[in-house]
């Protein structure tokens, strides 16, 4: 059986000394609530059979952080993820964004389980700008491949 897929966006930019920036979300709910390392994530989310993939990633980037992404050039940077695992279709684009001012789509979940106690969450709790380096630490494991191909992507390009 074939994996789950997803497709998101990562922006990038350069910081007034050149250094390199990408933006990632951290994911809301209790699961996650005061957990840091490895657990941010690029603005992503599955999509169906029939769906384009980078439409996929536009809609989840505006739903996760509240907002469109910025306008400009996207570029593919591939399919990251095991096979027969969830696949990650990945674009970036160069451009700032005010990630103070994210606003997330909210998800409703039993809390704690079975308590009969729903509550809604946000999808993201926080969004935030790292450099390269950071990123490797707070990316989960499994996206890290991706800051890899921007990074070699960025060097290509000049």
């Amino acid at each position: 059986m074939a994996g789950k897929r997803s497709a998101g966006l990562i922006l990038h930019r350069r910081s007034a000394d050149g250094e390199v920036e990408v933006l990632l979300v951290h994911p809301g709910g209790p699961f996650w609530a005061g957990k840091d390392t490895h657990a941010w994530s690029i603005p992503k989310g599955e999509y169906g059979d029939g769906e384009d993939a980078e439409a996929a990633a536009l809609r989840e980037f505006e739903e996760e952080l509240g907002s469109p992404p910025p306008a400009g050039p996207r570029h593919f940077l591939g399919e990251f993820g095991a096979p027969g695992r969830k696949r990650i279709s990945a674009w970036t684009l160069e451009a700032d964004f005010d990630a103070a001012q994210a606003v997330s789509n909210t998800f409703e979940l039993e809390w704690p389980p079975r308590s009969g106690r729903v509550r809604a969450y946000p999808e993201v709790d926080k969004a935030a700008w790292w450099t390269l380096a950071a990123a490797g630490t707070k990316l989960h494991k499994g996206q890290l491949s991706i800051l890899d191909a921007l990074a070699e992507a960025l060097e290509h390009a000049g």
